[in-house]
């Protein structure tokens, strides 16, 4: 049954033809890419955050899993919260520095934005 789910035909005009199968296009993850091949920026970010400050890590080039690991690893280190979704993290709080030192030990290439 998990092949036939309706949410996944919205919008889409239904043929007589009793043999006729619906397929749905699934995008596949790009492939993750090694620590030194990744160019990450690390950057301090305060819009649209009621005047927090966030250390917000962009251009991750991977897998959702991938970059949740990572951002696992990250908020750990620095004891405390945050997202990771969109190729991007979120740490709460300005830890640029902590951020970037975890970074480097664990091989990524990575660049200070701002």
């Amino acid at each position: 049954m998990a092949g036939n789910d309706w949410k996944d035909r919205l919008g889409v005009v239904y043929s007589t033809n009793a043999d006729f199968k619906y397929t749905v296009d699934q995008e596949d993850e790009a492939e993750t890419l090694p620590p030194s091949k990744q160019k990450l920026y690390v950057s301090l970010d305060r819009r649209n955050r009621g005047g927090k400050q966030v250390t917000l890590i962009e251009g991750f080039v991977g897998k959702e899993d991938d970059l949740a690991a990572l951002a696992k690893v990250l908020k750990t280190k620095c004891g405390v919260g945050g997202s990771a979704k969109d190729g991007e993290i979120i740490v709460q709080g300005d830890f640029r520095e902590k951020v970037c030192q975890i970074l480097s030990s664990l091989g990524y290439t990575f660049k200070r934005k701002g």
